[in-house]
């Protein structure tokens, strides 16, 4: 009897030791950093610019490329509110190499047009400049990447284009790029309260871009655009050993900046009560209410940050298949909804749903989202909600994987961008894919459903935004209303979702053939 109890104790202890090891090799498989797509070549210059370079074909004979700044409008000073936009403006009016007009009017002479072609944006955290080119003559690949080189350090700032160009920037500004850019200036003070931000809009302050000495405009070029804060993308089709041998030869020797300023990073404070933003515009046609919630900002680098997001994935998509079921009832609380998890700003992440409607239900609306993010978060999802999400999950992936190939350089620029400013990982679509079939499986809907409690609250971190047409049928409930229905929302009357799904085959009876 005592030889029997000692075999079992051993045989339990082997036991042990064999569970243990397995999950410390889960553990330690996901703590495993996730790797960079081997089809992108990257590295860094001795002046500490960053490249990226891929091979593709998709356009033919085109290539996509990119210089980025890692800076924007929260770097200006007091006195320069409004120059990182207008910095951006004096990249096209003349530089050491490209007089005034002539980088635009060469571009164009080749097919490169401004706008679908040749663009750039200034944000709250970057500025980026993209160019599309032909490929077919090595003259134009080689005076691509003088252009990206002038913009990096050798805008001239010619005081006649200075001056000129002061009116563009006001002009914009003035006509504020239509509705919708006119409603962010009203309510984004709000959603970013208290922060960088909220004091730091892009398109900057009218006075400052009018009058601002052409001095404090040079300094902000000379503080930010430096190549410790540059990455140079180049996607196409095109030889990527002799396109890397170029980068290196044109932007090797640009100088380090030396006692350079510190790059400052910012988030947004929490908030304790609900803040509620507002804005209607005359030329508006949609009705938009949007319930944001602040979350801190979330690792990206290894197996285990990407299976967290597969299953922050999978919880976005069946909000996003319960909402758009209302849809389909004879009078649906709105006309379209979505819901999403991603970056608020650079280093705030928020959880968001939103819907359109009509102008006259926008209270009908935000009753529906707070109902049912409410239900969600009080009985979780079901089963077999979970199921058909991860089939559809996995059906995704494996299109995108089977697509790969038609996959358009522009789009690779994009993730290369986002990786160099925010450190999205660049693993590829068969890393991604391969990734995904093997955890998707054991995701379970336990650890789905404590996003929402993680998520969802009645008013902390919270913002409500409501952007209306401005007119006699909007009806916008007031401050205290939208606060009440927040507020209320752990006692509303809700049942567990009940999803109807049925077992029956399509057809009772299969029908006999014939001949054709």
């Amino acid at each position: 009897m005592k030889t029997k109890t000692s075999l079992n104790k051993k045989l339990f202890f082997l036991f042990s030791l064999l569970l243990l090891a397995f999950s410390s090799f889960a553990q330690n498989e996901l703590d495993k950093l996730l790797p960079i797509d081997e089809n992108v070549v990257t590295g860094v210059l001795k002046n500490g610019i960053r490249y990226y370079i891929r091979h593709n074909s998709k356009p033919e004979k085109r290539a996509e490329l990119r210089l980025v700044i890692n800076a924007g409008s929260t770097s200006e000073d007091d006195n320069q509110q409004g120059l990182a936009h207008l910095t951006e403006h004096m990249a096209f009016n003349g530089s050491k190499n490209f007089k005034k007009n002539e980088l635009v009017d060469y571009l164009e002479s080749i097919g490169t047009k401004f706008g679908p072609h040749l663009n750039a944006y200034t944000s709250f955290d970057e500025t980026v400049y993209m160019i599309q080119l032909p490929t077919d003559q090595q003259s134009i690949i080689n005076k691509g990447l003088q252009i990206l080189e002038d913009w990096a350090h050798n805008l001239t700032f010619d005081s006649v284009e200075v001056e000129k160009e002061r009116g563009v920037v006001v002009e914009e500004w003035r006509l504020g790029q239509g509705a919708n850019e006119r409603m962010r200036r009203k309510y984004w003070p709000l959603l970013f309260m208290d922060s960088r931000y909220a004091v730091r809009l892009p398109i900057g302050k009218k006075e400052i871009i009018e009058k601002c000495p052409q001095a404090v405009l040079k300094r902000f070029y000379s503080d930010w655009y430096r190549p410790d804060l540059m990455a140079v993308i180049a996607v196409g089709d095109f030889d990527v050993k002799q396109m890397e041998e170029k980068i290196k030869a044109q932007f090797s020797e640009i100088p380090v900046k030396r006692d350079s300023r510190i790059l400052q990073t910012y988030t947004i404070p929490e908030n304790k009560d609900l803040i509620i933003a507002t804005a209607t515009d005359r030329e508006t046609k949609r009705t938009d209410v949007e319930l944001i919630f602040k979350q801190p900002k979330e690792n990206e680098k290894t197996v285990g940050d990407y299976r967290r997001g597969l299953a922050q994935q999978l919880f976005i998509q069946m909000m996003n298949a319960r909402t758009n079921e209302l849809l389909r009832k004879a009078n649906p609380p709105f006309l379209a909804t979505n819901s999403s998890f991603s970056n608020l700003v650079r280093n705030q992440y928020a959880y968001s749903c939103s819907a359109t409607c009509s102008e006259d239900s926008i209270e009908k609306a935000l009753l529906a989202l707070v109902s049912e993010n409410e239900r969600v978060r009080r009985y979780g999802f079901t089963k077999s909600e979970l199921i058909r999400q991860k089939s559809e999950l996995l059906r995704g992936m494996e299109m995108a994987y089977s697509e790969k190939n038609k996959t358009e350089s522009r789009n690779f620029a994009r993730e290369y961008v986002s990786n160099f400013l925010n450190g999205e990982p660049i693993p590829g679509i068969e890393y991604e894919y391969n990734l995904t079939k093997k955890y998707v499986d054991g995701i379970t809907l336990e650890e789905i459903n404590a996003f929402s409690n993680q998520w969802i609250s009645n008013g902390k971190n919270c913002i409500a935004i409501i952007t209306a047409p401005d007119k006699e049928t909007t009806r916008i409930p007031s401050d205290d209303r939208i606060k009440n229905i927040l507020a209320s929302m752990q006692s509303l009357d809700l049942k567990p979702y009940d999803d109807k799904i049925s077992d029956k085959p399509l057809l009772d009876k299969i029908p006999s053939g014939s001949k054709v």
